[in-house]
């Protein structure tokens, strides 16, 4: 099986907190992409909505488009509203050949919750997840109609947030909906991120690849800190670098047949993290632990 390895910008610049690498232009975000070794990247907030002007740029680093993350609210619109709000995202990413979504459900509040503490977040009661299920699935149809599927995010802070919640989207949800497996997230939930994967690995359709530094995850959960405050500490980091059991996600997704991206998205502060350096780190031990366990990584 192969894989191609991607990057999303977030090492260089921060959407969700400008100030975190918001001077650093996106010249400097692509030219170092490609340096460190990377295949391609996502979309980050600096990047032309325009697929002419966005494709040749891309084609002039050598570099593809892997995705692009969307704030999601399938939970309070109809399916009907939130396809037509999609549509001009989804249009850019099937313009430029990205076969996924990076969808997120972020309804009932996200972003001036990521500075709250992580108790603080939306959740569905149980008996919400069979409508929110078919609902979701509906939407996830339209979009593979349209022709880019959806890789569902579950993230801290959103009503799909702990491996328990993961479980309860794909128990509720068809096969239309691909999961965005995502490391980081579930270790930060209190989750068991080799656990989640064994559970779920036939409907991993994208990967989000971080690592997590066992000191400030152990504080941000004792102290319930918020997730950025977790962030800008250091509870993330790319992989190897920390205590995620990577050698062994990487040999469950080969040996179920995984075929597509993994990303590196290891959001840091810029300043205390060198993007370049920890860019390459993360490729270099990405690509290496993924052959070991079997995969051809392709450019």
């Amino acid at each position: 099986m192969s894989v191609r390895i991607g990057i999303n910008p977030i090492t260089w610049t921060n959407d969700d907190v400008p100030e975190l690498g918001g001077d650093t232009p996106l010249e400097t975000c692509l030219s170092e992409t490609k340096q460190a070794g990377y295949a391609g990247t996502e979309l980050g907030g600096k990047f032309p909505r325009d697929s002419k002007v966005l494709g040749p740029i891309l084609d002039s680093y050598g570099l593809s488009l892997v995705s692009g993350w969307y704030d999601g609210r399938c939970d309070e619109k109809s399916v009907e509203e939130e396809f037509e709000a999609i549509t001009p995202h989804l249009t850019l990413l099937r313009d430029l050949g990205a076969t996924h979504v990076v969808y997120a459900d972020t309804s009932r509040g996200r972003h001036g919750a990521i500075w709250g503490p992580i108790s603080q977040r939306p959740a569905l009661s149980a008996a919400e997840w069979p409508t929110y299920g078919k609902k979701l699935t509906a939407l996830a149809e339209r979009f593979a109609d349209f022709g880019v599927r959806m890789a569902f995010h579950h993230h801290m802070g959103t009503i799909v947030e702990t491996d328990e919640e993961v479980g309860l989207m794909m128990q509720h949800t068809g096969e239309a909906v691909g999961l965005l497996y995502d490391t980081g997230h579930s270790i930060f939930s209190g989750g068991d991120p080799v656990a989640l994967l064994r559970k779920h690995v036939k409907r991993v359709v994208h990967v989000h690849c971080k690592d997590a530094r066992p000191d400030i995850l152990k504080k941000a959960r004792a102290e319930d800190m918020s997730f950025m405050g977790a962030v800008m500490e250091g509870i993330f980091t790319v992989p190897g670098d920390g205590i995620i059991d990577y050698p062994t996600i990487l040999k469950i997704l080969h040996d179920a047949g995984y075929s597509g991206w993994l990303v590196v998205e290891a959001e840091q502060d810029p300043k205390k993290a060198h993007p370049l350096t920890y860019a390459t780190l993360g490729f270099q031990n990405l690509s290496r632990m993924a052959k070991e366990a079997g995969f051809t990584v392709t450019g």
